[in-house]
């Protein structure tokens, strides 16, 4: 989609240019930064070493800053400007255990910063606002559903995230998910000598696991089960009296989560019928939603990374059946938001991999601090000088909120899923969602 500018196209390109040149004068710094939170990962509600780091160069940098903002030990709110359209840039500083930064959070934060202090510059002159937003416990934990919910995004026109990756797309395709524990519960017994007198809760979570393994093949492509075991018995010897797992659920939409945490449900009760043993689930931590990119601010975006030399990929370049999932998308459901990657290493390198950490200190890396910084204060600039954009992004952002709360069998066409009917959307509440806990992202 193409929204033309306005007005006065001078001005945008001349606040534009100035914006660029501070992240070019602040590069080192903002290089450093990154390499430091890669050196230094934190996982998911423990980043204080990140946030204080991140929210101390803020300060440094102009901008009103709160820590523990929001009631969170570990988010922090950098804001600049007095008045105007406000702009909220998402900060993501958690890494994953055993494997530190192969999510590319430090090139995450770092852009966030650099974007900030650009714009902390230039936010009394043009007339806008912007809130660089520490969002902690992005892979486990859902930091920002627990903003949504506490309304850090209330009065914003836009929230802006960008995240590097092994490809250069705009859009990616970002899926619901929901996480869950399974624990069997059986009864213990000497392996070999009484082994009758046991029920082994690990064989009931086993078969269960293979239930889901045979159901794979029966789901559409968007939708996906995986998960670990946690805990399989304590000695050889004895009988497992108890056994567990964690199994993340996926699917296109959130309105696909619910039939399909059924579906993977009833295979692991099969498995606890089977060896005889109880079992009990629960829901951990919070539901993840699908992203809602706003058409006009990707479209604005785009054109920015574009002048910067990027080359973004066609749509459709990466396959709905590569989708991740993000606390983002419920970001995406209450204000306008994109969610662009840019590539920092070959397409070969897989995300949440060891070889990806390592590429996230790497030269692209840091060429991409640098230009993400650039395209998210340049889009941010967008939002602040075009009404016409701001217009568009809003009734898009209307129109896919109106959609999601019609029911789909009031639309023509086929059901959601073959051999169902086709579900109901659900309006996003109010208040947002429930509280986070402790499920993991992405």
């Amino acid at each position: 989609m193409t929204v033309a500018a306005s007005g006065r196209p001078s001005r945008l390109r001349a606040a534009k240019a100035q914006a660029c040149a501070v992240v070019d004068e602040l590069a080192g710094d903002l290089v450093a930064v990154s390499h430091q939170l890669h050196a230094h990962p934190e996982l998911s509600w423990h980043e204080q070493r990140s946030a204080a780091m991140l929210a101390g160069a803020l300060d440094r940098g102009g901008l009103r800053t709160e820590t523990s903002a929001y009631g969170l030990p570990t988010s922090f709110a950098g804001r600049a400007g007095a008045g105007g359209p406000l702009v909220v840039i998402c900060c993501e500083y958690d890494a994953l255990p055993g494997l530190g930064h192969a999510c590319g959070h430090n090139v995450i934060a770092a852009a966030g910063l650099g974007a900030g202090l650009a714009l902390a510059r230039l936010a009394g002159q043009l007339g806008g606002r912007v809130t660089v937003l520490g969002t902690p416990a992005e892979e486990r934990g859902g930091g920002k559903i627990l903003l949504v919910r506490r309304r850090a995004f209330a009065d914003a026109e836009a929230a802006l995230l960008a995240h590097p990756a092994s490809e250069e797309i705009v859009m990616p395709p970002i899926n619901a998910n929901t996480t869950i524990e399974v624990v069997m519960l059986g009864r213990a017994a000497h392996a070999s000598m009484h082994p009758e007198q046991g029920v082994n809760a690990l064989d009931a979570l086993v078969l269960g696991y293979m239930g889901v393994a045979a159901l794979r093949q029966h789901l559409v492509p968007t939708d996906k089960v995986h998960g670990v075991i946690t805990d399989g018995g304590s000695s050889p010897n004895v009988v497992p009296d108890q056994a567990a797992g964690r199994f993340m659920v996926r699917s296109a939409d959130r309105a696909g989560l619910g039939p399909l945490r059924r579906r993977v449900l009833a295979c692991f009760q099969a498995g606890a019928d089977a060896a005889g043993a109880g079992m009990r689930s629960r829901t951990v931590g919070p539901e993840y939603a699908e992203l809602w990119h706003n058409l006009p601010l990707a479209a604005a975006w785009e054109a920015n990374a574009v002048r910067l030399g990027r080359r973004p990929g066609r749509p459709g370049a990466v396959p709905p059946t590569a989708a991740g999932s993000t606390d983002m998308g419920n970001v995406s459901q209450v204000v306008p938001a994109i969610h662009p990657k840019l590539a920092i290493s070959p397409p070969d390198v897989a995300q949440h991999s060891p070889g990806f950490a390592v590429w996230a200190a790497r030269p692209a890396a840091d060429r991409a601090v640098i230009d993400a910084a650039k395209a998210l204060a340049m889009t941010t600039i967008d939002v602040w000088l075009r009404p016409e954009l701001r217009a568009a992004m809003r009734a898009v952002f209307d129109e896919r909120l109106q959609a999601s709360v019609t029911p789909r069998s009031a639309a023509p066409g086929p059901a959601s899923r073959p051999g169902r009917p086709a579900r109901a959307g659900r309006m996003v509440p109010a208040g947002g969602w429930p509280a986070a806990a402790a499920g993991p992202g992405r």
